[in-house]
């Protein structure tokens, strides 16, 4: 198998948690360093690599695809060296901190014959995939309402300068934002309008730290809530639909086995626990039904083997720079509505 020549712009938790593992494990991709601007540390975990001391090194190395990884008010200015240098990119999100940023990084992508995807690896969780699947399966009926959250109890502020400082990237609307955006995207395609309501809750924060943005399509509305002061989680999900409900929290283990340096595999990895099943009242063919369903299994391995397939079949991106131009649509949508308190038709 061919492989991808692939260097990652940074390695703390992103690149050490949701890419070395997974580009070391998958077959079609060979991982040939990270830059690191002051901690050397990925030889510890890959001694054969390379650190590079600036972006301009990793450019010119014999690298196919490069990972941008750093703090996302960086994301356009480093992913339109990466395109113009000729490799393929991986952004995370958000992907950009503007509409127009992230509309001219997929044109330049276009015009120079590479590819660029976002990582939205929140579309290979198991609580998501099952999610999908309940909607798709239409079990449900017509969709009335759905309400998706990502809720924490985290009061202190993160110690991670560059989420505290205020800057055009910071804020949990362009942090966790774009999960929730991506995937209500990704189920239900653009919305007609926004509301949003956007605040400051956390004691010297100076970034949004609490979202709560209404989406407006013909005939449902999807709601998407993030903060920091939820002790007591609400589902994850929550969608009603005309002939019954599906409620599932959250219970994707990836991102905690990463971080206890479990490494991915296509066997068991990504299997939730039964106490986070979700729950189905619905009625199925005349009869009422109310069971637990049991959850999919996620797997990040998915977004990189379609990362392969993308780069040597051309295939699509699995997460394509449209997708992350309307992202941006609806955060931008997001900023403009809390500002002036109104419904922004899109």
């Amino acid at each position: 198998m061919q492989k991808i020549r692939t260097a990652l712009l940074s390695y703390g938790m992103s690149g050490k948690v949701f890419h070395a593992p997974f580009i070391s494990f998958h077959p079609g991709f060979e991982l040939i360093g990270s830059w690191e601007r002051s901690k050397k540390l990925i030889r510890e975990d890959y001694p054969s690599v390379k650190s590079y001391f600036a972006i301009e090194a990793l450019l010119e190395d014999d690298v196919d695809l490069v990972i941008v990884n750093t703090p996302v008010e960086t994301h356009y200015e480093y992913a339109k060296k990466v395109l113009l240098a000729g490799k393929h990119a991986i952004v995370e999100k958000a992907f950009t901190t503007t509409v127009a940023e992230a509309m001219e990084l997929a044109a330049l992508a276009k015009e120079r014959g590479v590819k660029l995807a976002v990582f939205q690896n929140r579309r290979w969780d198991s609580d998501f995939k099952t999610v999908q699947k309940i909607i798709s399966d239409k079990v449900l009926g017509e969709i009335v309402e759905a309400e998706f959250h990502f809720d924490r109890y985290n009061p202190l502020l993160s110690p991670k300068q560059h989420k505290e400082t205020a800057n055009s990237g910071a804020g949990i609307l362009k942090d966790l934002g774009p999960h929730l955006i991506d995937q209500a995207l990704c189920l239900f395609g653009l919305p007609q309008a926004v509301f949003a309501d956007i605040r400051i809750t956390r004691e010297h924060s100076l970034v949004d730290d609490y979202i709560d943005i209404l989406l407006y399509y013909p005939d449902f509305r999807v709601r998407l809530k993030a903060g920091f002061f939820v002790r007591e989680a609400n589902p994850a999900y929550v969608i009603h639909g005309k002939k019954g409900s599906f409620l599932k929290p959250r219970g994707d283990v990836q991102e905690d086995d990463l971080k206890l340096g479990r490494k991915p595999n296509l066997e068991d990895w990504g299997t939730e626990p039964k106490s986070k099943e979700g729950l189905l009242h619905t009625e199925f063919q005349t009869n009422m039904l109310l069971e637990n369903v049991t959850t999919l299994k996620g797997n990040y391995y998915y977004f990189f083997d379609e990362v392969y397939n993308s780069i040597f079949n051309d295939q699509p991106e699995p997460v394509t720079a449209q997708d992350g131009v309307h992202v941006m649509q609806i955060i931008e949508a997001a900023i403009h509505s809390n500002a002036q308190k109104k419904v922004i038709n899109l």
